[in-house]
Formats: C-alpha cells, structure tokens, sequence
C-alpha cells in the first residue's frame, strides 16, 4: 500500500512499512525511510507505484487553472476532495485529487489555507490586488532585467533616477539601485567606475559636492522662511571708529579694531566683535537653524553660510554702518605691556573693511618702518608690534615658515596662489583673537559661567564645557568667542559673555545638558567639514595639474613614503620614495594616472633635487 503526504511542505508519495493510529513508518522512492504522522496522509493509494503516482498527481495539477477552480469553487469554505469531484464531475480518483490538492496548495493567492486540506477562496477585490501585484512585480523584474543588461553593456538607462543619490543615499528598494546593483555584481565594478563608464558622470565636481550634501544637507542649502533679524536696543556708540581685515571674500566680518593713541605714548585699543548674540535668542527659529548648521562650510570657489544672508547682513561688521558689537578695550603702555581690560557692549562705526589682496601689498615686512604710507600705516605697525610682543609672551611656536592658499575659480579654471602663513597681516589679526578668545575664557572661568572652552594638552586638543589650558597656545583658557557669524560655539559663548556684560543670569547653566551636546555635535560636525573642504581642495590640486599639463613637479619629504608638492597644498603617497631621506629633502616626481573620481595620482620619485639640512630634519 502507498500513501500520498505532506512532509516540511512538500507533496510526497511513498510505500507503507508499518502503521500505528498516530504515525507511519514510509520508504520515499529514493529509499529514504522517515516518520510521519497520520494526519499528514492525504490519500491511500494501490497503484500505480509512488513515482508514476507523483507524475500523474503533476500532469493534474498543471491542467488544472486556479482561475477556473476559484470559479467553481464559490465562496465558502471547502474541502479540497469536494473540490475535486465537482471539478472532475464524479469521484476523484486518488491521483486526481492529490493533482488539485498540489493546485489549491500553489494558489495562496486564489485560496486561503483553513485546515487539513481545507481551504477558502480569495474575495474578488483580493484576488485582484494579488494578481496586479504579480503582474507588476513581473514587469518590473523585467525592467530591472533590461536595465541591468544596458548598464553591463555600458549604456546609461532611460530612467529616472537622480545619480548622486543612487551613489551615495540609495532607496534600495528602487528598480535603478536594484538594476545598478545587480549589474556591479555581474561586471564586478563600483557603482560609481561603472555609472562612470556608462556615461553618467557628467560632472565631477558636482559628483563629490554631493557626496557631502547628501550626508549634511539632505534637504538643501536654502533657508526657510524668517522673521526680519530682530533690532537690538539703542546702544552706547563706541568712542573711536573701526576697521576690519579679511579678504575679499569674506561677508561675515566678525572682528574689526579701533585704536586710540595717547599723549603718554599708551593706546587703547579696542577689539569689536560682531554681535549676533543680541538678535538671535536661545530656542528661536534663528537659534535652531544656526545649531543645525553649526559652522559655515568653507570649500574652494564657495561656502554654505551657518545663518541666513539677512541676518548676516544684519550684524556683519560692513564699512559705513553703526554695528552692534561685543568690544574688548585694553589699556595698553608704551612697553605693550596691558593696564586694564574691560568689555562693552556698543554701537561700533565701521569706517573700513580693509582686504588682504590690497593690504598684504602695502603692509609686509619690507615695507614695516619704511617711509611708504597707506591708509592706517601708523595703527597696523603699531597693532604689529603689540602683536609680536603677545606672540612672544605666549611663547608659541612660529609657523612664519607655513604656507597658506587661496583658490581662485572661474569658468572651470583653477588658480592657486600660495601666501605666507604669519605675514604681519596674519600675526596681527591672529594675536588679537588669541588674546579676546583667551581673555574671555578667563573671565567665564574667573565667575564661574559655563561655556565652552578648546583645551589642548599632550598634543590632542578637544572642546569641553570645563576651562583648561591651551598648550600650542601657551594660554591658560581658551574659549572660541571671535566669530559668532560663523561658528555656533562662539554664538554660545558670546551669550554667556553678555549676560556678565548685562549683569544677568546666563542662558546655560552649570552642566548644561545643551553645553554637552552641542560640543559634541560640534566637534563631529566641524570634523567633517574640515575633511570636506580638504576633499574638494585635493580635487582642485588635481584639476589644476590636469589644466596645466604638469607631468614633474617638485616635492618635500615629509616623512617615510609622504610628501607635499611644492606650490600646492597636495600630500602625495610615494611608495617609489628611497627609504632614509630626510624631512624636507627636495625630490622630483614624475606625475600620472590623476583619477578625478578617485581624488588620486601616481607619484614616481624621479631624483633628489636637494638634501635637507641636519637642522631641518
């Protein structure tokens, strides 16, 4: 004897060894023997032998239509012998019934499972849905099927599909990324070498831009829509007027000075800052943009502002306007040394925003003492030798020897123009700001105000909301306060520094939960648009050695298998280097493969151009 069974899912025929009310002990036609229990046996059969059985039970079940049999069977549970009988119009025969049973089982989307061989059929608007489902998902199997083949053939689709964010934030359950993805696994490139290869990088730029967009702008660089910057109150007008010093770029000027001379030879010398801090209050429209933001975003050729144009527009310390400032008067003597401090919160006059690319040509160390004369001759070189007295008093070290660059682009070419780190522009601009970041965090220190401090020690330096001292610095405190326009830390620590001005509670207070939080974002936010920046900077390096031809260029050692090109701000991995040579070695480099995707080129050492001194190394 031979029973038809269902066995982990499957249809099975198979002979009877033994027998018990519960269970029966069944050989398989492949001579498997196992243990099922009765209630699995469907039919009981004497011929044909199990093999011939399954192929007839097949041959029923292919023949079989669900459409039909979900017509038949109505709209109330069944059983799938009565089933059978109507269908064949008497009664079943064993293999027959087993070849509906096997038909019902394959068609979840016609019949409902209810039981032992019991089913009920779908509603109609059920079995409608299922069936479009179905024919939808078979259409687009096939579309990702066409796609995939077009990709691997290296043509870009006709769809719709936004590259960048197929690349770099994907709907992994939409038909571009699974075709894309599927056609990688076959070809075994990037998605981005083979996008690439198919003609859809148009602009590489652009491509790398929003890599970083994606991630940090999701839903644009644009603003929402804000309320007029609020107007602070009447001020006290500042006594003297002021100039700042950036370069031309430059639209949020937070820091400007103002210099008064004495008959005794002292000046007092005033450091204004912008002030936001007045217009845009703790938990405001303004307060959530700029703390989502947290920093401008500086990259070659443009920058994505921390807070609205109007609002910049509004406190940015411009030429011909009263601005309200945060200011820092220090007494000064003769000798440089500082009598007395003391901070106000004013209306400053702005009488010029003075440019590095006019100034540096004016006022340079050739030009320091001499009788050429330009606009604030006597306030710069007097602010120069304050300056190098603070520097010298803060025992830091000098970077005179490092150089800075300023990327100018226009109509997709590239010019980068080296300028000397620590020129007197440099030290004075720098020293000033050490000294109000410094002074400030002394004075949050000094009555016990939170903020929020940059503390280094060892060699690591980390933000923190507890003061600590500044080693590469040589201060004592050090709290970012000198560009509130432009950092969301110094925006915190200008409120803090208010209300000691004010005379009024501090908006955070001690172990402030929103201090905390902010440092940490901060910190992680500020790292990776620093890495952006330097990303993009690398892309430029290599466009311009593209534009220019470059195939050798000259490079200093820095260390092992590290150097930088000369006349740009470009580190190279050269694993051709000759072990041993010293940091500052002068070598040569034979340039290939630059790969703008990649941010990568081929450096071959090409000889020793000149041998670092033993001081130098």
């Amino acid at each position: 004897m031979f029973v038809f069974y269902e066995e982990d899912g499957q249809f099975k025929a198979g002979r009877i060894m033994s027998e018990t009310d519960a269970s029966l002990q069944v050989e398989a036609a492949s001579g498997k023997r196992s243990k099922i229990k009765a209630d699995r046996v469907f039919q009981r059969f004497a011929a044909p032998e199990p093999v011939a059985f399954m192929d007839a039970a097949h041959k029923v079940s292919d023949e079989a239509e669900a459409d039909f049999l979900w017509e038949v069977a109505g709209s109330e549970e069944f059983d799938y012998h009565k089933l059978a009988e109507e269908y064949f119009g008497h009664a079943p025969q064993p293999v027959e019934a087993a070849g509906i049973l096997m038909r019902l089982f394959d068609s979840p989307m016609h019949f409902y499972k209810k039981g032992r061989g019991r089913f009920k059929p779908a509603p109609a608007e059920n079995l409608a849905a299922a069936k479009a489902s179905v024919e939808r998902k078979a259409r687009e199997t096939a579309q990702i099927e066409d796609w995939k083949n077009e990709l691997v053939g290296g043509r870009l689709p006709a769809w719709d599909a936004d590259i960048h964010r197929l690349l770099f934030k994907p709907d992994k359950n939409s038909l571009p990324w699974k075709a894309l993805d599927a056609a990688c696994a076959q070809t075994g490139e990037s998605a981005l070498h083979l996008l690439n290869r198919c003609g859809g990088i148009q602009d590489i730029e652009a491509l790398h831009k929003a890599q970083f967009l994606l991630e940090y702008f999701p839903k644009g660089t644009g603003f929402p829509e804000i309320a007029e910057p609020f107007d602070p109150p009447g001020l006290p007008e500042a006594e003297a007027a002021a100039f700042s010093i950036d370069d031309a770029a430059t639209t949020e000027i937070d820091d400007a000075f103002s210099l008064q001379f004495r008959v005794d030879g002292g000046v007092r010398v005033g450091i204004h800052i912008a002030c936001p801090a007045l217009g845009i209050p703790p938990g405001s429209q303004l307060d959530d943009i700029a703390r989502a933001r947290l920093s401008t975003v500086y990259f070659p050729g443009d920058k994505i502002t921390m807070l609205p144009d109007a609002v910049i527009g509004h406190y940015t310390l411009i030429e011909g306007q009263h601005c309200p400032a945060l200011s820092m008067y220090l007494d000064v003597a003769a000798d440089f040394s500082i009598q007395n401090m003391e901070t106000r919160l004013e209306a400053v006059r702005i009488a010029d925003n003075l440019r590095h690319e006019t100034l540096d040509v004016q006022f340079n160390e050739d030009t320091i003492g001499t009788g050429s004369d330009y606009p604030y001759k006597r306030e710069l070189e007097w602010l120069w030798g304050f300056a190098s007295t603070l520097e010298a008093a803060r025992g830091a070290a000098n970077q005179s020897n490092r150089q800075d660059y300023n990327f100018r682009i226009e109509n997709g070419r590239v010019e980068i123009v080296p300028r000397k780190r620590g020129s007197p522009i440099d030290k004075v601009v720098a020293e000033l700001m050490i000294l109000a970041n410094s002074r400030w965090g002394g004075w949050l220190k000094e009555k016990d105000v939170p903020g929020i401090f940059r503390n280094q020690s060892m060699g690591k330096t980390r933000m923190a909301t507890q003061p600590g001292i500044h080693q590469g610095l040589g201060v004592e405190n050090y709290a970012w306060s000198s560009s509130p326009l432009r950092r969301y830390v110094d925006l915190l620590n200008q409120r803090q520094i208010l209300s000691l001005v004010q005379d009024a509670a501090p908006p955070y207070g001690p172990r402030s939960d929103f201090l905390f939080a902010a440092v940490r974002d901060f910190e992680l936010t500020y790292d990776a648009y620093a890495d952006f920046q330097r990303r993009m900077e690398r892309y430029w390096c290599l466009r311009w050695l593209l534009q220019e031809n470059v195939a050798e260029i000259t490079a200093n050692v820095i260390r092992d298998d590290l150097a930088r090109l000369n006349g740009l701000p470009l580190v190279v991995k050269a694993s051709s280097l000759p072990s041993g040579l010293a940091a500052d070695t002068v070598v040569r480099f034979g340039l290939s493969g630059i790969d703008l995707l990649g941010l990568e080129l081929h450096a071959e050492y090409a000889g020793t151009v000149e041998t670092a001194s033993v001081e130098s190394s």
